[in-house]
């Protein structure tokens, strides 16, 4: 296809919805796997791609014995509907936070164990949320705290729950509750059979389980000469690898208590070893209008208020 003198002009609805059907396509590798998903027919998906490379006056992908891929233009293409289709999901949700009714959708990430913390009220803030906002969508994930740092800042999500390790400038932090942490062992670990002094002269000898992130400066101090020796960034994997009698390694007190209470495991070290850990709300710093988060967070806000208030460890 030639390029010469060659103008697109108005790009419509049509246009869009091939360039729709054109994304589907990569994303699934191929046409016979686009099928599924856009619930056409392979050669009503082909008339469309091809339609679409007529119209853009480029070719956009190859197909045929050797499979499919992308040529340089197509590669370029990807990226701009990639684009275009965000910006215009972006316009979609700024018009209806704009408009008196709350619809649209509500993007909530979290770190695990925080939803069903009562400290957290979670089930009473989605609730409380819903009532007033019925016909919001609801998109819960849980991820680790570095993603859901960069959902937040990157308008994947709207607001995030994580155990506080950094201040970013970007981000707003709300406080919710303070944790201690201590580093934990199984019941039949050595340094189980130790007192107080022991264990601190031989905790840094042990294998321990770390998160694998960079802590902030409070936990860097506590863990800086321990054996470092396996990652497991949630909690419960973490938890296995200490009740495994192998490894040992820090927990929330409050996330440790029932395996404490069953004596499965046990602190040690305690009136050396041990840090504050902060659960915070955080939300992007941004001047684009969304209801549902302005009203989520309100209603986070009037919980809290409810509550007794503690000092951010922060």
């Amino acid at each position: 296809m030639s390029a010469n003198n060659y103008s697109l002009g108005q790009v419509g609805d049509y246009e869009i919805k091939q360039l729709k059907v054109f994304k589907t396509v990569v994303d699934c590798g191929g046409f016979s796997a686009a099928e599924t998903m856009l619930n056409i027919g392979r050669s009503t998906i082909s008339l469309h791609i091809s339609n679409l490379e007529s119209r853009l006056n480029l070719t956009l992908c190859k197909r045929g014995r050797g499979g499919f891929s992308l040529t340089q233009e197509g590669e370029i293409i990807y990226q701009m509907t990639e684009n275009l289709l965000e910006s215009l999901d972006a316009f979609r949700i700024t018009v209806n936070n704009l408009n008196a009714s709350l619809t649209g959708r509500l993007r909530i990430a979290m770190s695990d164990s925080v939803s069903l913390d009562p400290r957290c009220r979670f089930p009473e803030l989605v609730g409380d949320f819903t009532d007033r906002a019925p016909e919001v969508t609801l998109n819960m994930s849980i991820s680790s705290m570095a993603q859901i740092e960069r959902t937040i800042l990157n308008d994947e999500a709207d607001v995030g729950f994580i155990p506080y390790h950094r201040k970013l400038d970007g981000l707003e932090y709300i406080h919710l509750y303070s944790d201690a942490c201590h580093i934990y062992v199984a019941k039949n670990h050595p340094l189980a059979k130790m007192n107080e002094t022991q264990q601190e002269q031989e905790v840094d000898s042990f294998p321990a389980s770390h998160a694998g992130l960079k802590p902030h400066e409070g936990v860097s101090e506590q863990i800086s000469n321990m054996n470092l020796s396996a990652i497991s960034y949630f909690y419960d994997t973490r938890l296995a690898l200490i009740l495994s009698g192998r490894y040992i390694g820090f927990l929330p007190e409050s996330y440790a208590k029932d395996y404490i209470e069953r004596g499965e495991i046990v602190a040690v070290a305690t009136k050396l070893r041990h840090y504050t850990l902060g659960m915070a709300v955080i939300f992007k710093k941004t001047a684009q209008p969304n209801k549902p988060r302005e009203l989520f967070l309100q209603v986070l806000r009037e919980h809290l208020a409810q509550g007794k208030s503690e000092p951010a460890p922060y």
